[in-house]
């Protein structure tokens, strides 16, 4: 069993009894899911040996987006996606961070924030991208992940977009490219994005809860040459539905401490670093999404409902630049691994699903 299953299910009790009164509901759920993950309280799934015919059982997994038992079935699926949906031409990495100043605002309303963070940045982008001084297009097409952790499973909020270097002028319905090797002056970005932030916030009536020297310090927006949108897509894949840390880094769990791996930024060396359990928890959930909300999103020529299609847009990227393009790289994509009979290896046939008798509450979201 993995070690966050193993910690929540040791620790999770005096958890849960500690914070009853404050705890979110998604919070308990995701403690649930979790602890129950692989076990015979969510039932099992009964599979058989094609070549021995040796009967195997295995417990169901929760499928909750919080557990990192879940989730590499969902990368690999999610990454073949969008391999297929890329589009020719240089692109680039672009990453909108909120202040620090905020955290404890964001944290105590996250989906009206996380909504406001995707909007603001999304328009900064669009607005920018249709002056003439930049690239002169209205319609740049782009897909953006949140992510809300740091390195240590400190509260960090931020969205990393995937944006292809030009856009769509849908006035004379040619490719605008942007320069190889910029985008977007993210100074400019940076100023339209809290802006645009704070007139969302306003709209919901909770702009005099966040104190006003938040609007007078300058926010950060990165911006990287990343080239062909493989090497970008597939840099972010194992981060799209990553928990906030994964299985592998714990290191141990000893004397009511959890001890865990990360790398400073700029660094490859692992570091270890301790917490006491109760606190590992805390920082763990603090990642815990709203339910439903949905984290990945698209916009402009990206988004799939839009009316011009990725054929259409990858042909006038192609007549700007004379047909000349280097053709898009098609990295490997193993296949997941099938599940194969432990006593002769032969491949195991799906025959009946045991569900529990008494149905056990559990978020998916």
């Amino acid at each position: 069993m993995g070690a966050i299953n193993d910690i929540l299910r040791s620790y999770g009790p005096e958890y849960i009894h500690r914070h009853a009164e404050t705890m979110p509901p998604n919070h308990l759920k995701v403690i649930r899911a979790i602890v129950n993950c692989r076990t015979q309280t969510l039932g099992a799934t009964l599979y058989q040996c094609q070549q021995c015919a040796k009967p195997h059982l295995f417990f169901r997994s929760c499928g909750n987006r919080h557990c990192p038992s879940c989730q590499n079935q969902k990368t690999h699926q999610w990454l073949h996606k969008q391999m297929k949906r890329q589009v020719p031409g240089h692109h680039f990495l672009i990453t909108f961070t909120l202040p620090q100043q905020l955290h404890p605002f964001i944290r105590s309303n996250q989906r009206t924030s996380y909504n406001a963070m995707f909007t603001a940045s999304s328009q900064a982008m669009t607005t920018l991208a249709a002056d003439p001084k930049y690239i002169g297009a209205d319609l740049p097409g782009f897909f953006g992940i949140l992510h809300t952790w740091g390195r240590q499973l400190h509260y960090h909020p931020h969205i990393h977009y995937i944006v292809p270097g030009g856009a769509i002028s849908t006035e004379d319905h040619t490719w605008h490219p942007s320069h190889l090797h910029f985008f977007l002056p993210v100074k400019a970005l940076s100023i339209i994005f809290r802006a645009k932030f704070r007139d969302e916030l306003k709209k919901t009536g909770l702009l005099d809860r966040i104190s006003p020297e938040v609007w007078d310090i300058p926010w950060n927006v990165n911006s990287q040459a990343v080239g062909n949108s493989s090497h970008s897509i597939q840099y972010l894949a194992p981060y799209v539905f990553r928990v906030a840390i994964s299985n592998s880094r714990i290191v141990k769990v000893e004397n009511d401490t959890v001890f865990f791996r990360y790398k400073k930024p700029r660094s490859n060396r692992w570091r270890t670093m301790p917490l006491g359990a109760l606190e590992f928890i805390r920082r763990f959930l603090q990642h815990v999404l709203p339910k439903g909300f949905m984290k990945i999103r698209y916009y402009g020529f990206l988004n799939p409902t839009s009316s011009i299609t990725l054929t259409r847009v990858a042909t006038l990227i192609h007549l700007t630049f004379g047909f000349n393009l280097p053709p898009q790289e098609q990295p490997t994509i193993n296949p997941p691994t099938p599940c194969t009979c432990p006593h002769c290896g032969g491949l195991l046939i799906y025959r009946a699903s045991l569900f529990p008798l008494i149905p056990t509450p559990q978020d998916t979201g």
